[in-house]
């Protein structure tokens, strides 16, 4: 395989940053996740942390160099999030369960593999084109499914940040598995938080990941959807992808030479908020609950 990829993450307006994304690859296989902690509820960054973790460090037990089945390994493993959220709640005797989005996608033998809970979306890009974008599990989505409202409609709805799936959620999650993509050589494909749709439309999107380096594409799209969202927006995460080694990139990665058991994970580094201590769980807190939740369920099989 031969890519090259950039994630970042903005604070924006909010006084902390409850997004969490990273990627993981192997000779034969590669992982990307981007996790929005939902803000409306409590220690959504737990969830957001806990969903990012669970699903490189599974990739990095089961990708060595490929996984047996990218589209099970996706649904199984969200889900397997879900429950673990549920199993902290009851543990710790939360007065209500930490949630999160996510999409998560695999590159593996030239196909991309994409699911998803929430409004977290993945974009399939090709030549300056929109191939593919994962539908919202969103109030506002369903409404205009269901012919309640026009599309202009969709972007001012009072609701439009309202999801009806989610991880942590009261209900099992909905979790949508898209259909698989080819990928060739050029292709992009970026996942991104609502922080990010939120404030630049797809049309604009799609301009601004049409440069030569995905790199500053990423940057660019970040810094427009930060402006735009000085004080009325959200967190802002992105990953962007771009498929093969079109452009002879210093930055691209090529997996051609790595052994057949080793995996790369790559987190992004977490925005920490200038007054912690406000915070019901501090970071430290945060990875040591995680830490202890995944070694319960490797006792119980679970993993």
């Amino acid at each position: 395989m031969k890519f090259t990829i950039f994630q970042n993450s903005r604070q924006g307006p909010r006084p902390y940053n409850q997004d969490r994304l990273a990627y993981s690859y192997s000779k034969d296989a590669l992982l990307l996740v981007v996790a929005d902690g939902m803000g409306g509820y409590r220690h959504g960054e737990v969830a957001a942390q806990l969903a990012v973790t669970t699903m490189t460090d599974a990739f990095q037990r089961l990708a060595l160099p490929a996984l047996a089945n990218p589209a099970k390994f996706l649904t199984d493993h969200i889900q397997q999030v879900h429950d673990m959220i549920d199993q902290i709640t009851q543990e710790r005797e939360m007065l209500e369960a930490p949630r999160t989005t996510i999409v998560a996608a695999i590159v593996q033998r030239g196909i991309l593999y994409c699911a998803h809970a929430g409004d977290s979306r993945l974009y399939h890009f090709r030549d300056g084109h929109l191939l593919y974008r994962t539908e919202d599990h969103s109030v506002v989505q369903s409404l205009y499914n269901r012919g309640m409202i026009d599309k202009s409609d969709m972007s001012t709805h009072p609701y439009r940040h309202k999801v009806y799936s989610c991880l942590g959620g009261d209900v099992p999650p909905k979790i949508t598995l898209s259909d698989r993509q080819e990928l060739l050589e050029g292709d992009t494909v970026l996942l991104c938080t609502d922080g990010v749709w939120g404030a630049i439309s797809d049309d604009q999107i799609k301009h601004m990941l049409n440069g030569p380096s995905i790199s500053d594409n990423v940057t660019i799209l970040l810094d427009e959807a930060e402006a735009v969202s000085q004080e009325r927006g959200d967190n802002m995460s992105a990953i962007g992808l771009q498929w093969g080694d079109k452009l002879h990139s210093n930055l691209a990665v090529s997996t051609i030479t790595m052994p057949l058991g080793a995996t790369t994970t790559i987190m992004n580094p977490i925005t920490r908020p200038d007054h912690p201590a406000s915070l019901d769980l501090s970071d430290d807190d945060i990875e040591r609950t995680i830490a202890e939740i995944q070694q319960a369920l490797r006792k119980s099989k679970r993993v």
